[in-house]
């Protein structure tokens, strides 16, 4: 019989990788409150010890502009695609198509 993993939201991640930067408890302390493993508590750590300094990079303002530029990209193109289309439905309404 398979019993179901436990999955963590993304806050609860984070509450318990700070828990392991800040150092207040063991990594078997941490386990016993949230009941991860320890192995898995030691990624989770890495993972925001590594991405820290993006959070300061301003990359996130940068994806935001690239974002909107593409967002008004494609409403161009979907305005255009709607006057051809509506273009078209009038030239083979003409021909009883």
């Amino acid at each position: 019989m398979s019993t179901k993993r436990k999955s963590y939201t993304p806050a609860e991640k984070a509450k318990v990788a700070i828990e392991a930067i800040k150092e207040r408890m063991t990594v078997a302390e941490i386990t016993s409150t949230y009941a991860a493993h320890p192995t898995q508590i030691s990624q989770w750590k890495r993972h925001v010890m590594d991405h820290l300094a993006e959070l300061f990079s301003g990359k996130d303002q940068a994806l935001q502009v690239d974002y909107e530029e593409r967002l008004a990209e494609l409403y161009q193109q979907i305005g255009q695609l709607k006057v051809e289309n509506d273009f078209l439905k009038k030239k083979s309404a003409k021909f009883g198509w």
